[in-house]
């Protein structure tokens, strides 16, 4: 049986603060890719880990994830049924204005945390 979604937090490349609601038993990490302000490159960060290093029970049939961004611009979330634990990680692409620009911020969700038999 699936087990109540955790909380976690961390910062991204320019300090700001988000927060992540995910499955224990699914959830290995999320990252954020997004322009740096000069915009010649892209930064990948890890925003939150998964601090369970192997599934304490068998994942639900429904991944669902939440992101949100401390000062509220940005607050998504997913859920996709997955009968047949295929689901690897999903990426989700966000369009977040700041004054004129338009900062495009993509967040890769990657599950397969190993289970407690493995």
């Amino acid at each position: 049986m699936a087990r109540h979604n955790r909380e976690g937090k961390g910062l991204d490349q320019l300090g700001n603060l988000w927060r992540v609601s995910y499955q224990p038993d699914w959830f290995r990490l999320i990252k954020l890719s997004r322009s740096l302000p000069a915009g010649r490159r892209r930064s990948s960060q890890t925003l939150v880990r998964n601090p369970a290093r192997k599934a304490e029970a068998e994942p639900g049939r429904v991944v669902r994830t939440r992101i949100s961004s401390a000062d509220g611009s940005v607050d998504v979330a997913f859920s996709l049924e997955d009968r047949d634990s295929v689901v690897d990680h999903v990426v989700i692409g966000v369009k977040r204005k700041r004054g004129r620009k338009v900062d495009l911020m993509k967040f890769v969700v990657q599950g397969g945390l190993p289970s407690k038999r493995s």
